[in-house]
This record gives C-alpha cells, structure tokens and sequence, in this order.
C-alpha cells in the first residue's frame, strides 16, 4: 500500500509541476524600443500610473517564466530566492539583486519580476534574491549583515568575477556599503556594481534636489506620502551618526571598488546623490559612470520598464557588463 501512494505521490508532484509551467508566459525579452511620449505627456502617463499604483489599483501577479527554475531557501537565516534562466545554461554570469524600499519594504513581486529583466539584459545564468531584516526593527548594520552573509554564498558557487551586484533606491546605498564592508575584510569584490536611483547620504537637508524635486519626482516625492516621508526619517540609521561612511558612501573612500554604473531620473529626489557620488569617486579614482534620464522618476525602469527611456536603460546596463565581462558563451 505504502509504495502504491508513494506513486500516486509522486504523480500528483510532477501534475503539480507540469501545471505550473506548461501555462506560464514565455521569459520577458529586451525590446528594440518602448513607449515614447512628449515630455508633457510623459508626465501625464507617470502622473496617472503611479496614482493607480500608490490606491492599490495595479497589481503584480509574478509568474516564473516557462523553463526557468525558481527556489526558496535560507543562508544563516536570511530568505533567499533563485531563479535560473535556461537560455544561459554556459553563461557564468550571476546576478545579486539588493532591492529598495527605504529599507522599510520587503522583497516583492515587482522585484520577482524585475529579476527576470536584470537575467535577461545581462544574460546572467541565475539571478539571486534576498529579504534582508527590516528597520524600525532591525536597524544597522542588519541589513548589510544579511546581505554579507548571502554575498559569500554566491562567491562560493560562483566566483567574484562572474558577480553582478544590481542595487536600487535604499538597495542601491546597500549595494555600495556591501562593497565597503569587502574592502574591509579583505574579500573580493564583484565584477561591476549597478546602481538605479541609489541614495548615497542618509541626510535629510544636505541636497538640494531633496525638496527642489519634490514635486516633481511622481514615484518617491510629495505624491507618495509614505515613501516621501521615509526618506527624511531614514529610521534604518538607528543611532548611527548620518555622516557615517557605512550609511553616506559620499563621505567613504571608494578606492578600489568595481566599476560601477549609476542610472538617475532628472526629477528624483535623488538626483544630487548620483552627482555627489560622481564627484567622490572621480576624486578616489573609483572607475564610474553616471547617466540621467531627462524627465523621470525615482526607480524609472523597476515600476515603468514599457518607457523607452527604460529600455534604452536597459541597453547601457547590457553594454556596461559587456564592456568589463567576459562575453557569455553560446550554447
């Protein structure tokens, strides 16, 4: 009788996984362009489309491509997830993705679904996502303990120079003290880093852009109350001075980090952060390239990656690994 349901088990097992795949939408791929507005009216579609997001009005229904593999499991703890691309089954190119969310936010759909776009436009084999601790809970150095911690198993399975770290908003500021927290203990650093929005100093009245873009910014200014108000209470900060390098990568020595690429919107809060950053890194001799798109947002290319300012986001992003990694093999 015992072997009789270890059959029927194991059937019902591969129905289940025969159901959940034969349906599931072919893998997202990289566009020749996307949509194009008139400035005026480009304002027009973000303005209408993040009213609907912020009311709850979109939904993400996150489905893993067909033929991809997708996990769940711990490292030390942290909640990890890894997605395995097929058509890159030579490629040794991995990609850790540190999401944002003012350190406030959990890993989400929307990054699930980021993740596929971040494999595809760098032809990476797999992807690797984590759920670092949260504030007001788990304030520094929490988060970047986690993400030390899964850093080193990916290096185990991987290898440094098959790493790209994909960083945005708060994870952006995480990706760049992950990098400090290396050159600290001596350990090898990713190939590139790759850095969207990221916020480099924890001060709230430093940078001009901070309230000059206020209204501007429809994703992370006045417009969104929540995440508006986050970033000047930044409650992962603790006790820890804002000054402090490990929190304001502006004030850190950059020497010695990877190459690094920062993409900016023009009217986000943030803008002053990728410029400040810019000018640290030239003065420390770090190799960077920042870029800013005219007329977008905070985090463009995560919540709104049908514009064609994303995709042609998307395309340096390609470009840019391109040009410090080795090709990925063909199958």
């Amino acid at each position: 009788m015992k072997s009789v349901y270890k059959i029927f088990a194991a059937f019902v097992l591969s129905l289940s996984l025969l159901t959940s795949t034969s349906f599931a939408a072919p893998a997202w791929q990289l566009p020749a362009q996307g949509k194009v507005f008139s400035d005026e009216a480009k304002q027009i579609y973000i303005a209408d489309y993040m009213g609907k997001f912020l009311r709850g009005e979109i939904k993400m229904e996150f489905t893993v491509p067909s033929g991809w593999t997708y996990e769940k499991f711990s490292v030390g703890g942290v909640p990890v997830e890894r997605l395995v691309n097929p058509k890159q089954k030579k490629s040794s190119r991995v990609v850790f993705q540190l999401h944002g969310g003012g350190y406030v936010g959990h890993l989400s759909k929307w990054y699930r679904d980021f993740a596929v776009k971040q494999a595809v436009m760098t032809e990476a084999r797999e992807i690797y996502m984590l759920d670092y601790r949260l504030a007001p809970k788990y304030v520094y150095p929490a988060a970047l303990d986690d993400t030390l911690k899964v850093y080193e198993e990916i290096l185990g399975r991987a290898g440094a120079e098959n790493i790209i770290v994909f960083g945005d908003s708060a994870g952006g500021n995480l990706a760049l003290a992950l990098s400090l927290r290396l050159k600290e203990e001596n350990l090898p650093q990713p190939a590139v880093l790759i850095l969207l929005s990221p916020r480099t100093t924890f001060e709230t009245d430093k940078l001009p852009s901070r309230t000059e873009n206020a209204d501007r910014d429809l994703v992370l200014g006045k417009a969104n109350v929540k995440m508006y108000n986050a970033v000047f209470n930044p409650v992962y900060a603790g006790k820890i001075p804002l000054t402090d390098p490990h929190l304001s990568p502006i004030y850190a020595d950059l020497k010695n980090l990877p190459p690094t690429l920062v993409q900016i919107g023009g009217y986000e809060l943030f803008v002053d952060d990728g410029i400040e950053l810019l000018k640290k890194a030239t003065a420390d001799e770090m190799s960077i390239t920042l870029s800013v798109y005219r007329g977008m947002p905070h985090d463009f290319s995560v919540l709104l990656p049908e514009l064609d300012e994303s995709i042609k986001s998307f395309n340096e992003i390609k470009n840019f690994v391109n040009l410090y990694m080795p090709a990925p093999k063909k199958k």
